[in-house]
């Protein structure tokens, strides 16, 4: 990115424990270790299995802050979903993080290049995610193996 392209401004939520998630994973276990700890912090999230309709489904939400996006989905992968998500008026400006088992440089680059706004491999460490999404949910970037 050079110094002349301009980062798209997302939309923050006003404190951490206010923040609405959105957790799309089809692996159940996975799902259950981000609920908990999501948990922990105080934050609710929501789930969805596939890429598949997930902005139809976020509209039916009051709200959401932060989409937490596995990129290998059934019937559409994280990367489809995403581009529908920034062409969604209600949604283009929420927090999309990829959370994703294919966690290399490649796939992290391929990632940053789609528009998602950070990237946490998996398996997750319990230690480090709470952090992760603290920082995440106050505007900083998050690009971790």
């Amino acid at each position: 990115m050079d110094q002349t392209e301009q980062k798209p401004q997302r939309r923050l939520p006003k404190s951490i424990e206010d923040a609405a998630v959105l957790v799309v994973e089809d692996n159940v276990a996975n799902f259950m270790l981000i609920a908990r700890l999501l948990g922990y912090m105080g934050i609710h999230c929501e789930w969805k299995t596939s890429g598949y309709e997930v902005v139809e489904y976020a509209d039916t939400l009051p709200k959401v802050d932060l989409i937490l996006m596995d990129i290998r989905l059934p019937y559409e992968d994280g990367f489809t979903a995403l581009k529908k998500i920034r062409s969604s008026p209600t949604l283009k400006d929420t927090l999309v993080v990829a959370v994703t088992a294919e966690a290399s440089r490649e796939q992290m680059a391929r990632a940053k290049e789609a528009g998602f706004d950070g990237f946490i491999g998996k398996p997750l460490d319990p230690d480090k995610f709470p952090d992760q999404i603290r920082r995440i949910l106050r505007g900083e970037q998050v690009w971790e193996l």
